[in-house]
């Protein structure tokens, strides 16, 4: 028997809602999920739902639902299928070329507000930008600074390109670039990324979101800290003396990343915990009246 079958003629959102939880009943949290993909499919939010559950949602509107439905019952992410996932309160389109912003990232942009402070005129890096997410939640926040977000992928930065025109923010510009590739000569005062640290082989890869994301975003290398060990070498001479560096890493690497820091010169190196008490980034600072 076909979905539309099972879902009945004209059905309601209430009672989409109910077939959809139970077509994901083996996932993490299905009814949330039949949640976003209706309200993704409708064009409305959450709430709406609840306040419109005894209404029949247009033929339209059910059969991209039901396709979504299907098609998350095989794995593919609910943010890749809505086109969507909020980040720091910010509403921003995700594709397959990009990650899917995690709400851990968010720690990373708390460190990167501190080290920036209240201080006008800052000029900030964010390298392997995705979906722009870290960048636009810093220049968001600090609309004073000056943010360079770089990306290798041109489909990874087009998705980021729109997602500032979207929201309106005009203090980040893009560049297609491998880490500092096309910043020869440049400083800055805080480079931030969220670089691909996944080990090669990592089981992780093979379950949930990850097996759909971009693989060169997340697996760095054997140990994790390719993408890493290049970015803490390089960032050393694109920094202003009293600079800083913060990345994201894995739960197990803090060790690792503040040892890279500390044997490139970094001072000040330190590791940050997430809500879940991971270690998840590590800062260093570039010495003053060095260099």
């Amino acid at each position: 028997m076909s979905a539309a079958a099972r879902v009945g003629a004209s059905p309601t959102i209430g009672g989409l809602l109910r077939w959809g939880e139970s077509e994901l009943g083996g996932g993490d949290s299905p009814r949330l999920d039949a949640e976003l993909l209706l309200a993704g499919a409708r064009g409305c939010s959450r709430a709406a739902l609840f306040r419109d559950r005894d209404e029949a949602p247009a033929a339209d509107v059910t059969d991209l639902y039901l396709r979504w439905i299907a098609e998350r019952a095989r794995g593919v992410p609910v943010a890749y299928l809505v086109g969507r996932r909020e980040f720091w309160s910010l509403d921003l389109e995700v594709t397959a070329a990009t990650l899917i912003p995690r709400p851990e990232t968010e720690l990373l942009v708390e460190r990167a507000l501190e080290l920036v402070g209240d201080r006008a005129g800052f000029r900030v890096a964010d390298l392997g930008t995705g979906s722009g997410a870290i960048a636009l939640a810093i220049a968001s926040e600090r609309p004073e600074v000056s943010v360079v977000a770089t990306d290798v992928c041109e489909g990874a930065l087009a998705v980021a390109v729109r997602n500032a025109a979207r929201l309106g923010i005009g203090n980040v510009s893009f560049r297609r670039s491998r880490w500092f590739g096309s910043l020869s000569g440049e400083i800055f005062d805080l480079v931030v990324s969220n670089p691909p640290y996944v080990r090669a082989g990592d089981p992780h890869l093979r379950e949930g979101d990850p097996r759909f994301e971009p693989e060169t975003a997340l697996v760095g290398g054997a140990d994790g800290l390719e993408a890493i060990r290049e970015i803490v070498a390089e960032a050393y001479s694109h920094l202003a003396p009293g600079g800083s560096l913060a990345v994201e890493h894995g739960h197990d690497q803090g060790a690792g990343v503040r040892g890279l820091m500390i044997a490139a010169g970094y001072r000040d190196v330190l590791t940050f915990r997430d809500l879940a008490d991971r270690e998840r980034a590590t800062s260093g600072r570039r010495p003053h009246g060095d260099g």
